[in-house]
């Protein structure tokens, strides 16, 4: 199931550096206004353009419903009706990674969950969907060391 859809809006993520005396960066601050903005804004257009497919339902193979692979694209096909269970939950997600002897690079992610119920004839289940959206990639350049030791086996 895919929930593509363009943010009408331009969000602009911005970053504060603070440095120290030296002019070393000591801080990194995302603007958190910004960040729970483009999260509410993810979840109404997830709920918008979920509310479409409720009503329209998503067709798929009678093979789709079995165990096995090789029956997957088989068979008529049914229409599977999609009802969202609970509210859509989101967070975000700090990744720091080390990119060079003076290299951090610092990615956010937000992290989009709900549960859907899977309605078909005679049968329903319900459905753990998640997605992972990038938002930021940074890469923040620190002091070269004096001396540096790879210690990684």
């Amino acid at each position: 199931l895919s929930l593509l859809f363009k943010l009408d809006d331009q969000i602009d993520m911005k970053f504060e550096a603070e440095k120290d005396e030296e002019g070393n960066i000591s801080l990194m601050r995302a603007d958190t206004v910004m960040q729970n903005y483009l999260a509410s804004q993810v979840v109404l257009k997830c709920n918008d353009r979920f509310k479409k497919y409720e009503s329209v339902g998503v067709k798929i193979p009678i093979g789709y419903l079995t165990n096995s692979s090789f029956f997957y694209n088989m068979g008529p096909s049914i229409t599977v009706k999609m009802r969202q269970v609970g509210n859509i939950n989101t967070s975000y997600e700090s990744v720091f990674e080390s990119a060079g002897i003076n290299q951090t690079r610092h990615k956010i992610y937000l992290n989009v969950d709900m549960k859907i119920r899977v309605i078909v004839p005679l049968k329903s289940r319900d459905v753990e969907v998640s997605c992972q959206i990038p938002v930021s990639d940074t890469i923040i350049v620190g002091k070269i060391p004096d001396t540096a030791i790879n210690m990684n086996p």
